[in-house]
């Protein structure tokens, strides 16, 4: 990790991206079924709108990504990109992390339509690391929503806030609701850093 520069480590989907709303929209029309039919109250992996019988996660994430390409064209979680570029322009390092290359024969796409989105909303990044192992990736401050992830970045003690959304709302702090909520914490992070105090999270 670079000692000289912070470095925040951010994932895309439910915490820049609005995975979630985008995924709800497209689910209605891969299940032929109402927007509003489809809980927005969902656990990790949507088991709530019943996919399973129509071929499960899976096939709807590829669906989602090839023919109606999710990663190009959902919204941006709200404040996100103007907070990062705020961030950014305080000399913070911007490490985009995300596993979205988790399922196989489409990297391609997922790829390019990532880099698109980002530049698209004028998202800044030093960095960009597709890869499920994000502790191995450094970053100072790390922000995530998948309960699995946050776990396995705070076991081995990185300092992870929470990005809340019914996945993970059993997690306990430091969470943020907003990404005003981020800016403040992670500026608090930074301020730490800067003077060599104790860490914020633990």
């Amino acid at each position: 990790m670079d000692e000289n520069t912070f470095i925040l480590g951010v994932d895309l989907d439910g915490v820049v991206g609005d995975f979630y709303g985008a995924m709800r929209k497209i689910a209605a029309e891969w299940l032929d079924r109402s927007v509003e039919s489809l809980t927005a109250e969902v656990g990790y992996g949507f088991e709530e709108w019943n996919i399973d019988t129509y071929g499960g996660y899976d096939r709807l994430h590829r669906f989602a990504v090839t023919q109606r390409n999710l990663f190009r064209d959902m919204a941006p979680v709200k404040d996100a990109p103007a907070v990062l570029r705020k961030l950014s322009a305080r000399g913070i390092r911007i490490r985009i992390i995300t596993h979205r290359l988790f399922l196989k024969y489409f990297h391609k796409a997922s790829i390019t339509q990532t880099v698109d989105w980002l530049d698209s909303w004028d998202i800044p990044y030093w960095d960009i690391c597709f890869m499920a192992d994000k502790g191995a990736v450094g970053a100072h401050v790390y922000i995530d929503d998948a309960p699995a992830n946050i776990q396995k970045l705070r076991a081995l003690g990185c300092n992870t806030i929470v990005f809340t959304n019914s996945t993970n709302r059993d997690l306990p702090p430091p969470r943020a609701d907003t990404w005003l909520q981020v800016e403040k914490l992670v500026l608090e992070a930074l301020e730490e850093w800067r003077t060599g105090t104790r860490e914020l999270f633990v």
